[in-house]
């Protein structure tokens, strides 16, 4: 089968003990399936602006993303497209501000409701959606039958690309920094970069972590804690051999501890990577950062200070 990679945005809004879902409409191949409101990010859009967008699309509702939820990846594989399509969810905590509930008047949605959590175990619901919701997953039967809905063959359009990756913000015991240089011939050549890169078809996020981790400094660490999301968007980026290509990049970011660290040593050969380090913190600040690095090792020295 061919393989696709789709980047989606989700909300997960509770009122009291009931959650809203939305339907999936007649002639989509996932016809009477529940989930989570939400959809495709699009180029250059942010996940959590994805989720308002698509709230409103699909609910009638305004609402305001209050945090990251969990970040989950799952293959759907449709044998009569032959096209086995990767999802990367991006789910986030939001609150209803405005706007009233109704269904999307065309589209892939034709109902949305408020579902108690009584009731859950009543509807047929997308494996992401129970897993989230501490449910029982069930395969997903899709109705091959149909020409148009979910999951479809979304190729990128030309000059466009899409990629999602997972970094982590390591530390070891002694509260040291892990820290990888660019290798020359990528963007940000000899920058210090946050450990980790892009994830693979079927991989889940904090797995393609770990596997970074190892790739790249020879560490192994345990990922602790989902941090945040980040966006970043070129439309003017070079691609490779120099041909321009409208960049979009969005990285899910984790706590790591390494518990036993060792002398960093780059494993991977011809990658993006051309060296590792531990660091103090208070001396990682002074080496020359990519912005995500600099954001949280400023985040990590607001957590670390003492309180006044």
């Amino acid at each position: 089968m061919r393989r696709r990679r789709r980047i989606g945005g989700y909300g997960l809004c509770r009122d009291g003990d009931a959650v809203l879902l939305v339907r999936a409409s007649p002639g989509t191949r996932v016809a009477g399936v529940w989930q989570l409101p939400g959809g495709g990010v699009d180029q250059g859009e942010s996940p959590a602006a994805t989720v308002v967008r698509e709230f409103a699309e699909e609910t009638g509702l305004t609402v305001r993303v209050t945090g990251v939820h969990a970040v989950v990846a799952d293959v759907i594989a449709s044998p009569v497209l032959d096209v086995a399509l990767h999802t990367d969810r991006v789910v986030y905590d939001v609150t209803v501000v405005g706007g009233g509930l109704r269904a999307e008047p065309t589209g892939s949605t034709d109902r949305a409701e408020w579902v108690p959590r009584a009731a859950l175990a009543e509807r047929r619901l997308m494996p992401f959606t129970a897993e989230l919701l501490g449910l029982p997953v069930t395969p997903l039967a899709l109705d091959e039958s149909t020409g148009s809905g979910r999951p479809v063959d979304h190729p990128p359009r030309p000059g466009t690309g899409q990629r999602f990756a997972a970094y982590g913000l390591v530390t070891d015991p002694a509260g040291r920094v892990l820290l990888t240089e660019i290798a020359a011939g990528y963007p940000g050549a000899g920058r210090w970069h946050l450990p980790g890169g892009g994830t693979e078809h079927g991989e889940q996020p904090a797995t393609g972590l770990r596997r970074e981790l190892v790739e790249e400094t020879g560490q192994r660490g345990r990922v602790r804690e989902l941090l945040t999301v980040s966006n970043w968007h070129d439309p003017a980026a070079l691609g490779p051999e120099g041909v321009p290509i409208d960049w979009h990049v969005v990285r899910v970011l984790y706590r790591v501890l390494v518990e036993a660290p060792t002398e960093p040593v780059v494993a991977e050969t011809g990658g993006s990577t051309a060296r590792a380090g531990w660091f103090d913190p208070v001396a990682a600040a002074g080496l020359p950062l990519t912005e995500v690095a600099a954001d949280l090792l400023r985040r990590l020295e607001s957590d670390t200070a003492p309180p006044k």
